[in-house]
């Protein structure tokens, strides 16, 4: 898959996403990974675009609000179930991630962070715009997502590349 390519299959894509990806940052020598089941692909601005929601309260935030680029790795299968269950309830503050479930980094071709070492859809972004929510959510039940006002921050990442990997 190239990146000009990168929505043939949005469909497929988005249903993968849906049972939970891996948003990997790396800033400075910190490197985390967590797990994503929200995000967004399309054109904005007139780029391609890569849309995640990030906790502000998360460790990957942290990370985040200190570089400029993301990876997502997107599993073809159920190989990395746990995994993506064991990183989507723990901090990397707390844990090595990596470690704890035998993930490998792999470096990415165009960004600083790298991206898991795992068959699957890989996508490589720059980013370009974040925006913090803030409690003014047009609908009302979007209020039970966030019991306790721990509201996301949406970072936008041009994608850089988006390659598939066995």
């Amino acid at each position: 898959m190239n990146s000009r390519a990168y929505l043939e299959n949005a469909d497929e894509v988005m249903a993968k996403i849906a049972k939970g990806a891996f948003l990997t940052v790396k800033a400075g020598d910190a490197v985390n990974t967590m797990t994503i089941g929200w995000a967004t692909i399309g054109i904005i601005w007139q780029r391609q675009v890569f849309m995640v929601a990030v906790r502000d309260s998360r460790h990957t935030f942290q990370l985040l609000e200190k570089t400029d680029n993301f990876t997502v790795s997107i599993p073809s299968d159920s190989t990395c179930k746990d995994a993506v269950a064991f990183c989507g309830t723990r901090s990397g503050r707390d844990c090595d991630k990596f470690k704890e479930c035998n993930l490998r980094q792999k470096p990415a071709e165009h960004v600083e962070s790298p991206i898991i070492d795992i068959p699957g859809i890989h996508y490589e972004c720059k980013i370009i715009y974040k925006s913090a929510m803030d409690s003014a959510l047009m609908d009302g039940a979007l209020d039970k997502l966030y019991p306790q006002k721990d509201y996301h921050t949406l970072y936008f990442g041009e994608i850089l590349a988006c390659y598939e990997s066995e």
